[in-house]
């Protein structure tokens, strides 16, 4: 257990009601630090390094932003990295033919396509053609079929860091009441089966709410763990969770202010009015962002050592 982490539970012990606030940047330096050490040792037993490859069709700011992050954190942790950065105007087939000369190639650990994609692409064609075995991200059909049935698999990175940050920071979810707003395929959906299933973190009961619930408010209220994901900010205010709740907002949005960048990220939940209501909140900036970007460097590195059997 990490000193911060630490600190953390001798803080609770003389204020008990203080909000955990979840350190997600912290965590993930925590555990990127781990992988680094691991991918020494096998780098000085001989073998070469794990290799992640992205894709990145457009110019959109967000993506590159990530993007540009995915290959620092390659770095740090001593994978090789490459990032075909295409034009907007890119063909589908010129993608397609791109992805399947990147599944044939023995070398590459884990591929990524940067989403969104351009209007004229198929995403969910795109993300189908990528080889299961090096799809890191968690998107494949055959992918998201292993984990409805809870098997081996790679989750997708965002749904993952949440549940090592739950873990790490011990909340608790057995027979609790979780409320997962939004039901996209790469937060929600997966959030909901993850959450659901057997261990920990899990076996909690799931409710699911989206742009069609009709009071969301009275599902929240209800709920012991609110994870939301909306793209929304400040969707989620202080008078719709109950005293004790934890939450953890995925979504970050820029949003202009008068500063030096012009702009201020915000998430998905109103920290301001919710973080003296909650047991846990994840910020905005530096919660579940960094472990999202450490969810995929884990699963690049566990196709890793399985195509080299270590």
């Amino acid at each position: 257990m990490s000193r911060s982490f630490i600190m953390v539970i001798l803080l609770h012990i003389f204020d008990p009601q203080m909000a955990t606030i979840i350190d997600g940047k912290g965590l993930a330096l925590s555990l990127r630090g781990k992988i680094k050490e691991e991918v020494s040792q096998y780098k000085n037993s001989g073998n070469r390094s794990p290799h992640l490859a992205a894709i990145l069709v457009g110019d959109d700011g967000a993506s590159k932003t990530y993007v540009n992050s995915k290959e620092r954190d390659c770095d740090f942790v001593g994978f090789d990295s490459t990032v075909h950065r295409l034009p907007s105007e890119t063909s589908e087939n010129d993608l397609l033919a791109l992805i399947e000369s990147i599944n044939l190639n023995d070398q590459i650990d884990g591929l990524i396509v940067q989403l969104p994609l351009p209007k004229h692409i198929d995403s969910a064609k795109v993300t189908d053609s990528i080889d299961p075995k090096i799809d890191v991200d968690g998107f494949h059909t055959i992918n998201v079929g292993r984990l409805t049935k809870n098997e081996d698999t790679y989750i997708s990175a965002t749904p993952f860091g949440i549940m090592i940050m739950l873990e790490e920071y011990g909340i608790e979810t057995k027979g609790k009441h979780c409320v997962v707003i939004g039901r996209s395929n790469i937060v929600g959906r997966p959030m909901s089966i993850l959450m659901s299933r057997g261990g920990y973190p899990g076996e909690s009961t799931v409710t699911i709410c989206h742009r069609h619930t009709q009071d969301l408010k009275s599902h929240t209220l209800m709920a012991d763990i609110v994870i939301v994901a909306v793209g929304k900010p400040h969707f989620l205010k202080g008078d719709m969770i109950k005293d004790g709740a934890a939450v953890v907002d995925v979504g970050i949005t820029r949003v202009d202010a008068d500063n030096a960048k012009g702009y201020e990220l915000r998430g998905d939940a109103h920290y301001d009015e919710l973080v003296d209501k909650c047991s846990a909140i994840t910020p905005v900036p530096g919660g579940v962002g960094p472990m999202t970007r450490y969810g995929l460097l884990y699963n690049t590195l566990k196709s890793y050592k399985r195509k080299l059997n270590l």
